[in-house]
C-alpha cells in the first residue's frame, strides 16, 4: 500500500500545482475574485492532502494496519469530494455540488484522526 498511497499522493500533487498555474494564469481574468478565492481554496487542500498521502505512504511502512490505510482511503476521498466540488462549483457554476463539499471536508478530519490513532496506538 506504500507504493500506491504514494503514487496517488503524487500524482494529486502534480494536479494540485497543475490546477494552482491554471488557476494563476487563465482563471485570473475569468472569475470573479471570490470564485478564485474558492478555487485557491481547492487547490490548497488538496496540495495539503496530497502530502498528507505521502505521509501516510511512509506510515503504512512504520505502522502497518486498518488505521492507516484508512486514513489513505479516507483523504482520496476528501481531495476528491472536497476540492473536486469546488473546482465544479468554480468553473462549470454548479451550486448544487456544494452539499458535497463537507463530506469532503469531514472526510480529511476523519484521516487526520485515523493517522493520528495509528502513530499513538502503535506497538
Amino acid at each position: 500500500m506504500d507504493r500506491v498511497f504514494f503514487g496517488i499522493g503524487a500524482l494529486f500533487a502534480l494536479l494540485g500545482v497543475m490546477a494552482g498555474a491554471f488557476g494563476s494564469h487563465a482563471l485570473r481574468a475569468r472569475l470573479a475574485p471570490d470564485m478564485l478565492n474558492v478555487f485557491e481554496i481547492a487547490v490548497r487542500y488538496q496540495l495539503i492532502h496530497a502530502l498528507g498521502l505521502l505521509a501516510v505512504a511512509w506510515a503504512v511502512t512504520r505502522w502497518p494496519g486498518a488505521a492507516v490505510n484508512a486514513a489513505g482511503w479516507l483523504f482520496v476521498a476528501g481531495i476528491v469530494l472536497f476540492s473536486g466540488s469546488l473546482y465544479l462549483l468554480t468553473l462549470l457554476g454548479a451550486r448544487g455540488l456544494g452539499v458535497i463539499t463537507p463530506i469532503g471536508g469531514v472526510a480529511m478530519m476523519a484521516g487526520w484522526a485515523c493517522l493520528a490513532w495509528a502513530a499513538f496506538s502503535a506497538r
